[in-house]
């Protein structure tokens, strides 16, 4: 398999997880901005932060920046600015133009949803749905991108290029529930607290962003508490978009593509880095405090950082050889 395709299915894994991701945020994010006692900008602003678009965000639009008018701002830049490479416009195309690069390899019902996504988000119609029903919007991109989710599974064979789609989507969903949570940690931890009820409201909101209200509520039968949701969206192992599942499940895809007994092959430094990064929350999941989530997360985020990085270096930027290819089936 050559580096130009695994590249191009990494990639789009990861920019199919990332708009999943950025329109269930902007999507829970405006329900919270009407229902919780909060001023605009502490709400609106976190999305900016967990996206890592702060220090360009406020460059370019921070100056002028009132309270009344943030959550349009924000909401816009996350959406549809050409600029921002986080964006859910900049997130589509990218998804599809490495779905195009790869076509030989994904199924055609993958890139007829992929390349109607991309379509539909390009036409008017997406516009009027943007401006008219918001809700709407944000629901049919989840919706879309969830639906190619599942046609991964059912439409290609379990090999070599589905477990590099797979590794992406699982690095880039765990750093996204890392930045969330982190991002909440602050904001509504550390911030001055507030009535009981606003704060349960809060981390509820937080649940939501990462699809988690349902799973927490069967196995926490009381109050959502910091404690708690923190616990479970780091560690809990059943559950798809914890921290821990996350880097479980990318160690194991990793370990098809490249068997850790194959000395032979590239990516021996990659993954004995993420090995040392899922007993290392392993080990954590014990003993955890809302004191030392800040540390935690922003390791997780260093780490699966210098792993993506890591594999670009040693795996995606060469050719990754037949044998490869032989190892995973």
């Amino acid at each position: 398999m050559i580096s130009r395709v695994a590249d191009s299915c990494f990639w789009f894994g990861r920019y199919l997880e990332r708009t999943e991701a950025t329109a269930r945020l902007l999507y829970v994010t405006r329900n919270l901005a009407m229902d919780a006692e909060l001023e605009a900008k502490q709400c609106w602003l976190p999305v900016v932060i967990v996206s890592g678009e702060e220090p360009r965000f406020m460059a370019r639009l921070g100056p002028q920046l009132s309270n009344e008018r943030v959550g349009d701002v924000v909401e816009f830049y996350m959406s549809w600015d050409e600029n921002n490479l986080s964006s859910i416009r900049s997130s589509v195309e990218a998804a599809r133009e490495n779905a195009r690069s790869i076509r030989e390899v994904i199924s055609l019902e993958v890139w007829e949803a992929i390349n109607e996504m991309y379509l539909w988000l390009g036409s008017e119609v997406a516009r009027d749905e943007y401006h008219s029903a918001r809700y709407s919007f944000y629901k049919r991109l989840r919706q879309g991108c969830q639906l190619i989710s599942g046609l991964l599974r059912s439409t290609m064979l379990h090999e070599l290029p589905l477990n590099f789609i797979w590794l992406g989507m699982l690095l880039e969903r765990g750093s996204q529930t890392a930045r969330v949570v982190d991002v909440h940690h602050h904001a509504l931890v550390l911030h001055e607290r507030t009535h009981q009820v606003i704060e349960t409201a809060l981390w509820l909101s937080l649940l939501r962003v990462c699809s988690a209200y349902e799973p927490f509520t069967k196995k926490n039968r009381g109050r959502a508490t910091g404690d708690a949701v923190a616990a479970f969206l780091l560690f809990e192992g059943l559950f798809p978009k914890s921290i821990a599942y996350c880097i479980r499940e990318a160690r194991s895809r990793f370990a098809v593509i490249r068997p850790p007994d194959r000395t032979d092959l590239p990516g021996g430094l990659t993954q004995a880095r993420l090995q040392a990064l899922d007993r290392w929350m392993r080990e954590r999941a014990e003993d955890v405090s809302l004191g030392d989530i800040h540390e935690l997360l922003t390791h997780v985020v260093d780490e699966v950082a210098a792993i993506c990085t890591g594999l670009s270096r040693e795996v995606l930027g060469q050719a990754f050889v037949a044998s490869a290819m032989e190892s995973a089936q």
